[in-house]
């Protein structure tokens, strides 16, 4: 192992593309609106350049393999590599990665950070990743522009590798700030029916902490790293994970949980906060204490219904028809003008209403942005999500004094039913009471928390 080699392990890891070829491959670099010559041709420029003389040098270096890219209208490059493969493949296989397909799926590259055995040589590994997977987007960024963000981006289902890779980083003294897991309970904490949660794991570091260690190989990535940070008023620092705060919210159950595609560690467990997952697999760095104490508390962060799902009422209607517990309750329907219900949430935002106590309800907050969603104008929406919820109910009660909205209040505590504009949405009640029996820890890691389906005798034994 060298410092070139490593870098290109990190190139193909990241990045690499097998077909049937035995003298070509692809790195894609999914660069996109950053990448783009009609976003910033001049950039674009540039990356070719880094494609020709630092990648293609490092690759005649090492392994005597030919480069040059392809590009899209879209921001995508690739690499294509052509030659004698054989070196290159016989180095791969012997780190236990597998020449097919997208590398990163399936790599397991615990192997090869075993080779890395100074922080040069992981410096470099890290290099590679960065400059395929590693986002510069601006709109990385915790918050506000102070922070600015790098964002390593993997699709499947790969939690070892992005597991691996965050230790690796830590080796180094380079603290991720968060790993956003793919994983239904991140991708769409609120919504039991929204069906598009695959989206890939995101690993987010401060760069400036990776700039204190990290580097970027491609001459275009540490000017964009440099210019993104010169947003920042002052530098920032990752606390540890052990002596991070943690700041939990409540998430609802998707069916997606027992998707077979997680691995079997993941696989059927219900998750509360990202460092929970680290919990889960046994991470060193995970804050094994704090998340047992959130723990105690589980009534008041699992859900079993949506906490808010918002569609076309046709769409809505038919979630209650295909589901038992729902289709057989009978509902109170009522014209609730908006503005008495957003007086309400105005005194006290946190207060549930339509329930059996103040702790046991249907939280106003959510109640306020179904209906937000429900009198917005289409120009108003993108796509489910209004733009600004207060700034729409305001303008609407303003031009509409009278408007309301329909509100369908079941008997038992299913979620309750919001109506109106052709629009529809569900509320999951506050009831931590009930949802607190039905969660139960894994046999074989106490940590992971398996929840049952809820039953109308649940709900009417509360």
């Amino acid at each position: 192992m060298n410092t070139d080699k490593a870098y290109l392990l990190g190139l193909i890891i990241g990045g690499g593309i097998f077909g049937n070829a035995e003298d070509a491959f692809r790195i894609k670099l999914p660069y996109k609106k950053w990448g783009s010559y009609e976003e910033n041709p001049q950039r674009a420029g540039q990356i070719a350049g880094d494609i020709l003389r630092t990648v293609g040098q490092v690759f005649r270096a090492i392994y005597n393999v030919s480069v040059q890219y392809e590009t899209t209208t879209g921001g995508n490059w690739t690499i294509l590599c052509e030659g004698d493969t054989t070196a290159l493949k016989a180095d791969l296989t012997a780190y236990g990665i597998a020449c097919e397909g997208e590398v990163r799926q399936d790599a397991d590259i615990s192997r090869v950070v075993q080779d890395l055995v100074d922080d040069n040589l992981k410096r470099r590994f890290i290099a590679g990743l960065a400059d395929t997977i590693g986002s510069m987007a601006k709109s990385h960024r915790r918050f506000t522009d102070e922070v600015q963000i790098l964002s390593f981006e993997m699709k499947g289902f790969n939690f070892t590798f992005v597991c691996n890779l965050c230790r690796l980083l830590y080796s180094v003294n380079c603290i991720p700030d968060q790993i956003l897991w793919n994983h239904p309970n991140f991708h769409c904490g609120n919504d039991t029916y929204y069906p598009q949660w695959n989206k890939g794991f995101k690993l987010r570091i401060p760069l400036d902490q990776y700039a204190r260690f990290g580097a970027f190989a491609f001459r275009t990535k540490a000017e964009s790293s440099q210019a993104n940070r010169s947003l920042q008023h002052q530098s920032h620092t990752t606390t540890p994970c052990p002596e991070r705060e943690i700041n939990v919210t409540p998430t609802c159950v998707h069916a997606a949980e027992n998707d077979t595609r997680l691995p079997a560690c993941i696989r059927g467990g219900h998750f509360i906060h990202n460092r929970h997952v680290c919990t889960v697999m046994g991470c060193e760095h995970a804050p094994y204490d704090k998340i047992a104490h959130e723990l105690t508390n589980v009534g008041e962060l699992v859900n079993p219904f949506p906490i808010l799902s918002k569609k076309p009422l046709a769409e809505i209607d038919g979630i209650i028809a295909a589901n038992p517990l729902f289709e057989r309750r009978q509902y109170t329907v009522s014209n609730m003008t908006v503005v008495s219900l957003y007086n309400q949430y105005q005194v006290n935002d946190k207060t549930n209403l339509y329930g059996t106590s103040t702790e046991v309800g249907y939280p106003i907050a959510e109640i306020m942005q179904a209906i937000a969603y429900i009198i917005a104008n289409n120009d108003e929406l993108t796509g489910t999500r209004p733009k600004g919820y207060d700034a729409i109910i305001a303008r609407h009660i303003a031009n509409t004094p009278e408007l309301c909205v329909e509100i369908r209040c079941p008997d038992l505590l299913t979620p309750l039913v919001i109506v109106g504009n052709g629009r529809g949405a569900l509320v999951g009640a506050n009831n931590s009471t009930v949802y607190a029996r039905l969660v139960s820890r894994d046999a074989d890691n106490p940590y992971k928390l398996r929840v049952r389906p809820i039953t109308e005798e649940d709900l009417r034994n509360a």
